[in-house]
């Protein structure tokens, strides 16, 4: 019910859709919805992991990877290179698109490489701050004093911080300077080496580690996103690379399409 027969009689696609010009598929009709001015969206590719404009069309390329061809509902060509505009075959052997009517009759296009989808990432609770309020180091780790103005991370939890201000050891164990050991009743082991904190400052009480970007979660407090310079999404939970804007519908970082057309 609701369907729309093709050409021919043979096919029919359900109600949204049409039927291509050469009546073997069925193409989803353009919506009208109104979509946010200035955010570029994206047509997912079948294979979940690539992606075109959404101005374009995704077509198989003859590598096995999906391409994009430069226009809306297209019809992607046999030989996995080319493709025409909407309601017009290709004619492989004279190098054009026409149409069943015969009232059109332009050239080929050529598809060109479709990006891999780009999952946005996870902004996490900030990690463990550092005593002088602008330092921190990521979780699991503990901060021992270098210097007075100056913090490291020992990559151990509730570690023992050295008095030597360089090395660390294991909770439960003490430091032998003298024997370069964390020393226990079960034994020793060599001492842990301190590398120096960075930071990247939120606030004036918050710190993200180096190569983060601070963002701020929807309670409002300060969360680490794991990239440097990142962009902060606006649903407050993910982030995404340098040159990419969030696409909180389809779940995935976009860049911008216009710099990368043919």
């Amino acid at each position: 019910p609701q369907s729309v027969p093709c050409t021919g009689g043979h096919h029919c696609c359900p109600r949204g859709s049409h039927c291509s010009a050469d009546g073997e598929s069925c193409v989803t009709d353009l919506g009208m919805g109104t979509r946010l001015a200035g955010a570029p969206r994206a047509v997912p590719c079948p294979d979940g992991q690539s992606e075109c404009p959404d101005d374009a069309t995704c077509c198989v390329t003859s590598s096995g990877a999906w391409g994009c061809c430069p226009m809306p509902q297209a019809s992607c060509c046999a030989d996995k290179v080319h493709c025409c505009p909407h309601a017009t075959v290709c004619d492989l052997t004279r190098g054009r698109c026409v149409s069943p009517a015969g009232d059109a009759d332009v050239p080929l296009s050529a598809a060109f490489p479709a990006w891999k989808r780009q999952p946005p990432a996870p902004v996490a609770l900030r990690r463990v701050l550092c005593p002088d309020g602008r330092s921190a180091c990521p979780d699991g780790a503990t901060c021992c004093q270098l210097s007075p103005t100056h913090y490291g991370c020992c990559p151990l939890q509730n570690a023992v911080c050295c008095s030597d201000g360089q090395h660390c050891c294991p909770q439960g164990t003490t430091c032998d300077l003298i024997h370069s050991t964390c020393t226990s009743l079960g034994g020793s082991a060599p001492l842990a080496a301190l590398p120096a904190a960075r930071d990247v400052k939120c606030d004036e009480e918050t710190s993200c580690p180096n190569g983060n970007t601070c963002c701020r979660l929807s309670s409002g407090a300060w969360g680490c996103c794991p990239l440097e310079q990142a962009v902060c999404c606006p649903d407050h939970v993910h982030c995404c690379p340098q040159g990419y804007t969030c696409d909180p519908e389809g779940g995935s970082c976009l860049q911008g399409w216009g710099t990368h057309r043919p």
